[in-house]
């Protein structure tokens, strides 16, 4: 069954981790809508450009079945705007299906509610997390109830194929 998948992303968000999950969700037949501060596009780290297909602004995170947030610089950004820290809030208070990988989690922290859940990030921001009472568990995939974390580029096959079958 199609499952409507929002992507929140800015600027130098982690190519990769952008374009190799969403390309696994689609091919899985689910349809995914990338989210930014407006319509346009954005470039990742490594030049990759990425269009996007809604501003945060017209968009509702009772329109999603799941919230996928990539690494990179992208999630830094993000967390600065309130708008993307009540969207993001929206799907852990309601326990929605959200996804994250590499820095991705420093958006959830911004919502306050990582207290108590078992996680894992980039190894930077692995700190960040336990600092704001989660549990870190440095491996591959961490889930956590529907909450999925992953640490880094090398760890996408692993991510994909749990975020696939949460969906």
């Amino acid at each position: 069954m199609e499952k409507l998948v929002a992507v929140l992303v800015t600027n130098l968000v982690e190519d990769v981790e952008y374009t190799e999950p969403v390309e696994a969700l689609k091919s899985a037949g689910h349809q995914v809508t990338t989210i930014s501060f407006e319509k346009g596009t954005v470039e990742g780290k490594h030049g990759t450009q990425i269009n996007i297909d809604k501003s945060i602004d017209e968009v509702s995170p009772q329109d999603f079945d799941a919230l996928f947030i990539p690494g990179g610089f992208s999630p830094d950004q993000l967390r600065a705007d309130q708008r993307f820290v009540e969207f993001t809030k929206f799907f852990l208070a309601t326990n929605k299906l959200t996804a994250s990988i590499c820095h991705g989690p420093q958006l959830m922290i911004q919502t306050g509610l990582v207290q108590g859940r078992t996680m894992t990030a980039y190894l930077t921001v692995q700190p960040d997390l336990y600092y704001a009472g989660a549990r870190i568990e440095d491996k591959a995939v961490v889930i956590d109830g529907n909450l999925i974390t992953s640490r880094e580029p090398k760890d996408i096959p692993a991510f994909n194929d749990a975020f696939l079958s949460a969906l």
